[in-house]
């Protein structure tokens, strides 16, 4: 199970964040994600757990914990879909604003 967690202190490192989930049972992974510009945590990661029971279990217990003085928001990710195929609400709706110009040469 893919694991989101949230408001992490900005200097914990990935290890920190994995020995937190072995608590619970195996971590495949954990992952903080980095600002790509700053090279800085963005202060949320994921944790991936095998086994779904260890997983819940840990859900359950770490969300709202205190962590390195952060009360850690710990939920379980959601697979996003792609964002490109959702770029302005995907489903057709064009009324976003901007631009202008001459509007009538759009209705010729």
């Amino acid at each position: 199970m893919n694991i989101y967690v949230g408001s992490l202190h900005f200097k914990m490192s990935e290890a920190e964040l994995k020995e937190i989930f072995e608590e619970y049972g195996e971590v495949t992974s954990a992952k903080i994600i980095i600002d790509k510009y700053s090279g800085k945590s963005k202060g949320f990661g994921f944790v991936e757990m095998p086994n779904d029971a260890e997983a819940k279990k840990a859900i359950e217990e770490l969300n709202g914990a205190e962590v390195s003085g952060r009360n850690i928001i710990v939920n379980e990710s959601i697979e996003r879909t792609d964002r490109k195929s959702n770029f302005r609400g995907g489903d057709g709706d064009r009324r976003g604003g901007g631009g202008g110009g001459n509007r009538r040469d759009n209705y010729r």
